[in-house]
C-alpha cells in the first residue's frame, strides 16, 4: 500500500491562501488504511478548516488514482474555489488532470510503499525499482530494507541483528540469512549477484507500462 501522512496544518493553510470555498477530497483506499486520507480524516480536516474561517466540506471517492471515480464528484469540485486532496501524489495528479481549470493541492506527503506492521506502524517494503529481485532473496528486499541496498551479502556492520545505519531496524541481510536457513538453502547465498540493472528504475524519467492484451 502507498503510505502518506498529512501535511502540518500551517502548511495547508498557506496552500489555501486566497481561497474561501474549499472541497477536501479523501481517498478510500491506501491512505484510508494508514489513517491519513480517508473519509474520517477528510471530515476532520474540513471541520478544522471551518474553525479557521473557511467554507469547507468533504467528500471521499473510492480511489482517487482512477479517473472514473473522480468523475463522480464533479459537482462538488465545481462548487469549490480550490480542492484539497487527501490522496497520494498519484491521486492528486489524477484529479488535477481531470479538473484542469481547478486548483488542486496536496494535503498529504506521500512517503513510501509499505506494510502495516502493527497498529500505527508502517514500514517501507518496496522502492518500485522496476526490476524485482525478491525471488533471489527469500522475499526480503535488500534494495529497500538494507540501508546500503547491498545485493551481495551484509556490510559487516550490523550488531545483534540490527542495522548499523538505523540501529532500531533489523538488518535486512540477517533476515535474508535466517530465511534461507529456515529453508535449508543457505548455500544459495554464496552466489554472486551481478550489478543491478537500474535502467528499469525512474532515473530515465517517469515510467509507463503497456499491456496490449487488455487495451481497448
Amino acid at each position: 500500500m502507498i503510505v502518506g501522512e498529512r501535511k502540518p496544518l500551517p502548511e495547508i493553510l498557506k496552500l489555501l491562501d486566497g481561497f474561501k470555498k474549499v472541497l477536501i477530497l479523501g481517498c478510500g483506499t491506501c491512505v484510508a488504511v494508514c489513517m491519513s486520507g480517508g473519509e474520517k480524516e477528510a471530515k476532520e480536516l474540513a471541520a478544522l478548516l471551518r474553525l479557521k474561517g473557511f467554507e469547507a466540506w468533504s467528500a471521499t471517492v473510492e480511489r482517487q488514482c482512477e479517473v472514473e471515480f473522480n468523475r463522480l464528484v464533479g459537482e462538488e469540485v465545481e462548487k469549490a474555489e480550490a480542492v484539497l486532496s487527501l490522496a497520494c501524489g498519484v491521486g492528486v495528479q489524477a484529479l488535477a488532470e481531470l479538473y484542469f481549470r481547478k486548483p488542486v493541492y496536496p494535503a498529504l506527503n506521500t512517503t513510501f510503499m509499505g506494510l502495516p506492521v502493527e497498529q500505527g506502524l508502517w514500514e517501507e517494503r518496496c522502492a518500485g525499482c522496476g526490476d524485482c529481485l525478491l525471488h533471489l532473496f527469500g522475499g526480503i528486499c535488500p534494495v529497500t530494507r538494507c540501508a546500503k541496498s547491498l545485493l551481495n551479502g551484509p556490510c559487516g556492520g550490523s550488531k545483534g541483528g540490527k542495522c548499523e545505519v538505523r540501529p532500531e531496524r533489523d538488518c535486512a541481510w540477517q533476515l535474508i540469512f535466517e530465511k534461507f536457513k529456515s529453508l535449508g538453502r543457505v548455500e544459495e547465498l554464496l552466489r554472486i549477484e551481478l550489478p543491478k540493472d537500474w535502467s528499469y528504475s525512474r532515473y530515465g524519467g517517469h515510467r509507463k507500462m503497456v499491456r496490449e492484451d487488455v487495451r481497448l
